[in-house]
């Protein structure tokens, strides 16, 4: 009688090099819009209604990016484990649980509000004492862009210079109206792929042309 484990082995192994899984976390003050950005991106909804987030949120999205599909059998897939993390400090030994293995996250203040802006350094603080890989890829975002310019307490070249002098990609976002959210999780994905090890260099390459045609090549 043949045996065709090997061969299952093998099947296994490509099985898993074809399925990407990225995990990704937001990080913020509370209020700053972290889970109307998610919602908005994963569901295409807006929420009016301001619900804070208890401890931790999650949420899983297969993704379509360059050679990437959503789901399609055979093909090379990615799947995002979202982990949508709430900003008081009572949740810090939470929040903690969850910064190992990061691949990627979402550093997120609300334009309106200087305090979570100032507060973007600690953000990064906390990720790297709590076990946050120091390739973790980070984006920056602005939320609530869609206000009105007096309500503004962050000019967008002062936000865009501080991710700079960083190293980081600025985004700023509206998730009522969904303005270069798309663009956001696109570039985080592909900035991702970019750095995950057995993903073809064809394949990034295809998923960071594709996430820089909906950016229109901004920094």
């Amino acid at each position: 009688m043949q045996d065709h484990a090997p061969q299952r082995q093998r099947q296994g192994r490509a099985a898993r090099t074809r399925m990407v899984r990225i995990k990704v976390v937001s990080l913020g003050d509370c209020g700053v819009g972290k889970s109307c950005l998610i919602k908005r991106y994963c569901e295409g909804k807006f929420i009016s209604k301001y619900i804070p987030t208890i401890g931790v949120d999650y949420g899983v999205k297969p993704v379509k990016l360059g050679d990437f599909e959503a789901s399609s059998p055979g093909k090379r897939t990615v799947r995002v484990n979202l982990w949508d993390m709430a900003g008081p400090d009572d949740y810090l030994e939470v929040r903690n649980e969850f910064y190992r293995d990061t691949q990627g996250a979402l550093l997120v203040f609300d334009v309106g509000s200087r305090v979570s802006f100032e507060a973007l350094p600690r953000w990064l603080d906390e990720a790297r004492c709590c076990g946050a890989p120091r390739d973790m890829v980070v984006c920056v975002v602005g939320t609530k862009a869609d206000a009105a310019p007096a309500s503004r307490r962050v000019p967008e070249q002062e936000a865009r210079d501080w991710a700079l002098a960083r190293g980081l990609r600025y985004f700023e976002v509206s998730a009522l109206t969904g303005a270069s959210v798309g663009a956001t999780f696109a570039t985080l994905f592909a900035q991702v792929l970019a750095s995950t090890v057995n993903v073809p260099q064809d394949a990034v390459a295809r998923a960071e042309c594709e996430a820089e045609l909906l950016t229109g090549g901004a920094q």
